[in-house]
């Protein structure tokens, strides 16, 4: 279903992705660090419906939508490795910054965090491209909202 999104997404030097596939993208990306813990609480897809409706504007259907959508992509899409490396060469600087945010309070959502999803954040941040610094500044953020 998302073969051809894929391939265009990891292909070398990708262009910048649309608005609707990079909304899909990073959303994928919440679900992933959502369900590195192997428990996908419904706090965590409460948490993603949300981030997805105040960022994108949508409402709660739309975002719940956009949401099941990402859980089809996220799970057909490569190794984390791949598939964030293609989302940093196709999505500029600030929305991964955002999107750093949305994933601390994704992994914060159901109160607890693991040492899955610390360890998958800290390859995600890296692999994005954002510093540890903004990283930090980004979970600060998300821990107070």
């Amino acid at each position: 279903m998302f073969s051809d999104f894929l391939s265009r997404l990891t292909r070398p030097g990708p262009d910048p992705l649309p608005e609707v596939d990079a909304r899909l993208a990073l959303t994928a990306l919440l679900v992933r660090i959502a369900r590195s813990d192997n428990d996908y609480a419904d706090s965590e897809m409460a948490r993603i419906d949300r981030v997805c409706a105040e960022r994108y504007g949508l409402s709660p259907f739309e975002a719940a939508s956009l949401r099941a959508r990402a859980e089809d992509l996220e799970a057909e899409a490569p190794d984390t490795v791949r598939f964030t490396r293609a989302i940093k060469e196709a999505v500029a600087y600030d929305d991964r910054l955002a999107v750093v945010q949305a994933m601390w309070s994704v992994a914060l959502a159901d109160g607890h965090r693991t040492g899955e999803e610390d360890s998958l954040l800290r390859l995600v941040v890296s692999l994005l491209g954002v510093s540890d610094v903004d990283s930090a500044l980004a979970r600060q953020k998300a821990a107070k909202s």
